[in-house]
């Protein structure tokens, strides 16, 4: 009696209860909450009791004579879903509306007035706008409920990389060729829906070294780092303690540079920078000969620990070419040195930290290459005895005739007036050095 009872169960369930050909298993392990197919289903019902209350079987297409309501379309208290697969979802999301009962067989909807007594829920609305695309078909005779689309859409959209401009063209080329069909209007409108699924996500401000979040009361009231702070102004605001040269803003040339332009040194707001630029072959591995040219500008604002990391960084341009472009690397610069010339007259810029606009001005204080790469951008002739861009005229050149290269004497120039060495003919070129010590400073 029960195999037979069994098979009229499936039979009435798989022809007016079915999705996809599959029903809600109704033994006491699955409880209704997962859908299986028909074998699956039979084996558990051959090994597990047929639920005793469920007399009714209203979840697998019998309907019960019951006063008509607006809250028909609530989930039963037993927890499991009304009729298809993307409910699901919605049973998970809005688990509030659901009550739990030990007996699946004594489940109940829920009335008007048991809901409208409890206290009021923050996604109350979006829960009915959300079970009606639910169930909602996106057209006549579509396997498809609006909702489903909407997820598969947007699952395609994330899979594939598309942006929302291509995504809102597509929604009008389908709404254009399928008039009835009830498509979201745009993906911003799709989006909506998808949030109220909880698959959103809250975007929470964090500091570039990682020493904190912006969170609860900080969110509000922080524009700048507990611990960091106002990296922009640290050449200013952090004092040099020791004397020890740490950053460039310890230097002679960056104090030189103060006092030759007051007025760009009196804002520490203004920021200076350094141009870094050399060539590689990114095929060098390979026989083929290639010579690429990034060009870098460094903000020296910043702390040396930061500064100097790769991520704070400009890379301003990329110079590609079979061969570096030498002295006429000038051509390509063009461009940037344009845009140097309009930040050193000023531009207007806003201060996130002072919640303020201003003025700010840039400086290239300097450059830095190697010594093929200082010819190239200063013009300089790196190839014969003047070629010390420090000493120029005062150098001591010698020509080495077996190489045919090019050395430098005279070195103890560069030491104070009263050390020893400058008295010193035997260890050095047999003469004594008796002009002033050289003086470096590049600006």
């Amino acid at each position: 009696d029960y195999s037979i009872g069994l098979s009229k169960f499936l039979d009435f369930s798989f022809k007016n209860g079915a999705v996809r050909d599959t029903i809600r298993c109704p033994c006491p392990k699955c409880r209704f909450m997962k859908w299986k197919t028909r074998d699956i289903v039979e084996d558990h019902l051959l090994y597990k009791p047929f639920p005793q209350n469920y007399v009714i079987w209203d979840l697998h297409g019998e309907k019960e004579a019951l006063e008509s309501s607006q809250m028909e379309d609530v989930f039963q208290d037993s927890g499991v879903q009304p009729q298809n697969p993307m409910e699901t979802i919605l049973n998970d999301v809005f688990e509030q509306y659901r009550q739990h009962a030990s007996n699946i067989g004594a489940s109940q909807p829920l009335n008007e007035n048991e809901i409208l007594n409890e206290e009021p829920r923050e996604d109350h609305n979006g829960f009915y706008e959300l079970l009606n695309d639910g169930r909602q078909t996106l057209y006549e005779a579509s396997k498809y409920t609006k909702l489903e689309f909407i997820i598969k859409l947007y699952h395609i959209k994330v899979l594939c990389g598309l942006s929302d401009k291509v995504m809102t063209m597509i929604l009008d080329l389908l709404k254009d060729a399928f008039e009835e069909a009830k498509f979201p209007p745009s993906i911003y409108e799709a989006k909506k829906i998808i949030n109220k699924l909880g698959l959103n996500y809250k975007k929470i401000d964090a500091c570039p070294k990682y020493c904190m979040l912006y969170l609860g009361d900080d969110e509000e009231s922080l524009d700048a780092c507990k611990h960091c702070e106002k990296d922009m102004r640290w050449h200013v605001l952090e004092n040099n303690k020791d004397g020890l040269i740490r950053h460039p803003r310890d230097g002679e040339a960056w104090k030189t540079f103060d006092l030759i332009h007051p007025e760009f040194s009196s804002d520490p707001q203004n920021v200076r920078l350094g141009l870094a630029t050399d060539g590689f072959n990114p095929a060098r591995t390979l026989s083929s000969s290639y010579s690429i040219w990034p060009v870098f500008l460094i903000p020296y604002n910043l702390p040396p620990w930061i500064c100097m990391n790769h991520t704070s960084f400009i890379k301003s341009m990329i110079i590609p070419g079979k061969q570096d472009p030498g002295n006429n690397i000038d051509v390509y610069l063009k461009p940037l040195i344009e845009e140097l010339q309009e930040l050193w007259n000023g531009v207007d810029t806003y201060d996130s930290s002072l919640n303020e606009n201003f003025r700010m001005r840039a400086a290239l204080m300097w450059t830095i290459t190697d010594f093929p790469g200082l010819g190239m951008l200063s013009g300089w002739n790196t190839h014969t005895g003047l070629a010390c861009p420090t000493c120029n005229f005062d150098a001591d050149p010698c020509g080495l005739q077996n190489c045919k290269k090019w050395c430098f004497m005279g070195h103890y120039h560069f030491l104070s007036r009263n050390h020893k060495f400058r008295l010193n003919r035997v260890r050095f070129d047999g003469n004594i050095e008796e002009r002033n010590p050289i003086r470096i400073i590049w600006i």
